[in-house]
């Protein structure tokens, strides 16, 4: 709960103190842990606070459509630095892949090419 803070951080520690990079990983780590007990899946997924602003980013983006607004948001002085999430946007590339026709395969059966191979099967 946030009582009256003396900073205008968001994030706070229990001390109503700014939360430092080291304890916000911490309190993350400790929710991600409970939150993988409830769905498995997570347990295979980075979570950092890294992949959290980057996510976040992608989000404003695709929210928006402004990638000023990106830039404000992650604190970038540079909005050529920002312009990497223009090539990082997922819609852009599930649309680009979703309208490539996948070439009709036929069945066929595999030759092992080279003899080594064929004798380290065999023996298996």
């Amino acid at each position: 709960m946030r009582r009256n803070p003396l900073v205008p951080e968001l994030f706070l520690n229990a001390r109503d103190k700014p939360m430092t990079r080291s304890g916000f990983k911490y309190v993350l780590q400790k929710h991600a842990r409970v939150a993988t007990e409830h769905c498995l899946s997570l347990g295979e997924k980075k979570i950092s606070p890294h992949v959290l602003r980057h996510t976040s980013a992608i989000l404003v983006l695709q929210a928006t459509g402004d990638i000023r607004k990106v830039s404000l948001w992650l604190g970038h002085a540079d909005i050529q630095t920002t312009e990497t999430y223009l090539r990082a946007d997922p819609t852009e590339k599930i649309e680009a892949i979703e309208a490539i026709v996948p070439p009709s395969l036929k069945r066929g059966k595999f030759r092992v090419p080279d003899k080594l191979i064929e004798l380290l099967n065999t023996k298996a």
